[in-house]
């Protein structure tokens, strides 16, 4: 029998979805890639299908997720860049064998090398974490709202005010626990 592991957190932005593999990062952290074969099912979901993953790619992703993440966060809250951060970033994006190639239907898909290489995908994310940093996309980075996540996300709203990395998860948390605390400071406005 396979162990259950936690739902991915899936979102528009290939690189700020990827940090959230691993999610509550400033309360109990719930990590959403824990074994290779979970790195295989989060890229298979996000179009970036590799054949096979070790221990040491899984540790590679790891650290890219992280370095995303610091640089994210440096960039949202206009700090300086962390140098080794922007390296393993770097690194990641000039080490992969993939192609951008446009669908029939007009839409951008990534073409991996013919080996589906771990190291192809991750060149995939971190190329779109340097073009979301380097802020060429429309939209603008932000932090969660929610003390125990923090986690960086790209607000495509068109006022760019977000304040949850995902309202399904921390926005309604957070919504719950101020109707919750509503509640038992006014028990009978639920009557």
């Amino acid at each position: 029998m396979r162990a259950a592991f936690p739902d991915f957190r899936l979102g528009n932005v290939l690189a700020t979805s990827f940090t959230g593999t691993l999610s509550e990062r400033h309360g109990d952290a719930v990590e959403r890639i824990p074994t290779p074969h979970r790195l295989i099912d989060w890229l298979a979901v996000n179009g970036l299908a590799v054949d096979s993953c070790t221990t040491a790619q899984l540790d590679l992703a790891r650290e890219l997720r992280e370095s995303i993440h610091a640089a994210a966060t440096a960039a949202a809250i206009q700090d300086a860049l962390p140098a080794s951060a922007v390296q393993v970033i770097n690194d990641c994006s000039t080490q992969g064998r993939a192609a951008a190639i446009l669908t029939p239907e007009g839409e951008r898909r990534w073409r991996l090398s013919s080996a589906s290489r771990v190291e192809d995908a991750l060149s995939v994310i971190a190329a779109d974490a340097i073009s979301i940093i380097a802020g060429e996309r429309d939209g603008k980075l932000a932090l969660c709202a929610s003390p125990t996540c923090q986690a960086a996300f790209f607000d495509t709203s068109q006022s760019r005010t977000r304040k949850w990395c995902d309202m399904n998860t921390c926005g309604n948390r957070q919504k719950k626990a101020r109707f919750n605390a509503n509640q038992r400071r006014n028990p009978r406005s639920a009557e």
